[in-house]
């Protein structure tokens, strides 16, 4: 099964219809600077002595936050990192992640087009974590 992307919109449309929760998968400091209002952090990427390098804590901490049936839109800077954390959680038996295509900030869909990123479509941000969704608390 391949990982679908959803734009921004589609994303917020399922969080607020459909019970999806957004994982922003970016740094602690990126997701601290502003991320999509109610995210959770869990970085799929950390930096590291030689630049940035997979978190070891990842699967495990999203296994100790999310059921794996869980549905889940995975967010990151532009999509890379998100479409990355998707292949994670599908190889580890989740079967509801989506990609947010273009991430926060603007960036691709996996055919290449354009996509806006959730700050540069209007969509509701916030600068502090909601309780227990900040790295911090959800780290394994």
């Amino acid at each position: 099964m391949a990982i679908s992307d959803v734009v921004c919109a589609e994303a917020e449309r399922l969080m607020r219809e459909e019970g999806y929760a957004y994982l922003d998968v970016r740094s602690v400091p990126e997701f601290e600077a502003g991320h999509p209002a109610g995210a959770y952090n869990i970085p799929v990427m950390e930096p590291g002595p030689a630049g940035m390098q997979p978190n070891p804590s990842f699967l495990a901490s999203v296994q100790g936050a999310f059921e794996k049936d869980a549905k889940i839109v995975l967010g990151c800077q532009a999509g890379g990192r998100s479409l990355r954390a998707c292949n994670i959680l599908h190889e580890a038996g989740f079967t509801n992640v989506k990609n947010v295509a273009g991430g926060f900030g603007g960036g691709q869909d996996s055919q290449g087009n354009p996509a806006d990123g959730w700050h540069a479509s209007g969509l509701p941000v916030a600068n502090k974590p909601e309780e227990g969704r900040h790295y911090n608390a959800l780290k394994k």
